[in-house]
């Protein structure tokens, strides 16, 4: 017995202390780099949030009913506005987004602006005009009545969201290869060729209409800059800029979800998510008509059941072959 309260007794060896120092240090390490993750997280976010506030940017609630039918997927209706014109706001970008967070994808259905839909209460009128009309309650109605799809959430992002969002993610612009040289009606000139553009050039870019593919080309270069952000947002170098983008984005969008909702959704697309969005264009291709009309000038008259049974798919199946039912052709409609 004495010689085991000997052995206790006796010094420990200095390398050994040291090595019992340091993993005594190891939790408060950790507790401090969560803490400074924490602080610099909420502090880049909210510097996002400062720069909507900078703009005079000032959130508007809407009328909105959509039910969540949680199936796991969220269907979200996106919305880019255009400026008021005469108190009157139209949108030049109308997209369903949808979220499975079972397969952790994100896929994308672009409607075109000249499609002729039925508005409950209303003439039939192209679809760009449902929300000057009566928000986005109206036209999660007319997709409705007109589609079969149930939105469930909205977001209305403006085009000073765009630029602002774009700018943070890279101040030298967002490379991207500009097909042709372009410059009538978008307040700028445009050169062909692959080059990095600023957030208002990038935004001019995108809605570019005056060729002869008029808005399916238009939607088409919407998509394909929506896949240029995406992938410039995702690069080493912008990663640690995730939360300021997240800010910016969240001060100038007017939408349904919770902030809650909006963090699980980016955490899951972001950590785990399948980065590659695929995406289809509506009307698909056959399904439509060019169709001249008295009050609405000019429209893209649909065959909404095959349209909406190639939405379904889309959303439902394999979109592994979504783009290739794209529609192809010239728009006559590009000189309005």
């Amino acid at each position: 017995m004495d010689n085991e309260y000997r052995r206790s007794d006796r010094p420990q060896p200095e390398g050994r202390k040291r090595r019992i120092r340091k993993r005594a240090l190891i939790p408060l390490i950790l507790l401090l780099v969560v803490i400074g993750s924490i602080l610099y997280i909420y502090f880049s976010y909210q510097s996002g949030l400062d720069i909507a506030r900078d703009n005079g940017v000032e959130q508007e609630e809407m009328e909105f009913n959509g039910v969540d039918d949680n199936d796991g997927k969220k269907n979200i209706l996106l919305l880019g506005a255009d400026r008021e014109v005469d108190g009157a706001q139209r949108t030049d970008v109308i997209m369903l987004a949808q979220y499975d967070y079972m397969n952790k994808e994100m896929k994308m259905v672009s409607l075109m602006r000249d499609i002729y839909v039925e508005i409950p209460g209303f003439q039939s009128y192209k679809i760009n005009s449902v929300y000057s009309l009566g928000g986005v309650e109206l036209l999660r109605q007319t997709i409705q009545q007109n589609f079969g799809i149930e939105v469930e959430e909205y977001a209305v992002i403006d085009y000073q969201a765009f630029e602002s969002v774009v700018n943070v993610i890279n101040s030298d612009g967002i490379m991207i290869d500009v097909e042709k040289d372009m410059s009538e009606k978008i307040d700028t000139e445009l050169k062909q060729g692959e080059q990095r553009l600023g957030g208002e050039d990038l935004l001019a870019y995108a809605r570019f209409r005056q060729d002869a593919e008029g808005d399916f080309g238009r939607v088409r270069r919407q998509q394909q800059v929506i896949n240029a952000v995406k992938d410039e947002a995702l690069t080493v170098g912008s990663i640690f800029k995730l939360p300021k983008i997240a800010g910016t984005g969240m001060g100038h969008v007017n939408t349904s979800m919770s902030d809650g909702e909006l963090y699980r959704m980016m955490a899951s697309f972001l950590i785990r998510g399948e980065k590659d969005i695929p995406t289809l264009t509506v009307p698909v291709e056959n399904t439509y008509q060019f169709m001249d009309t008295p009050h609405a000038g000019n429209v893209i008259d649909l065959d909404f059941e095959a349209n909406s049974q190639a939405i379904h798919d889309f959303f439902e199946g394999d979109s592994n072959d979504a783009d290739d039912g794209e529609p192809t052709g010239e728009d006559p409609s590009v000189d309005e």
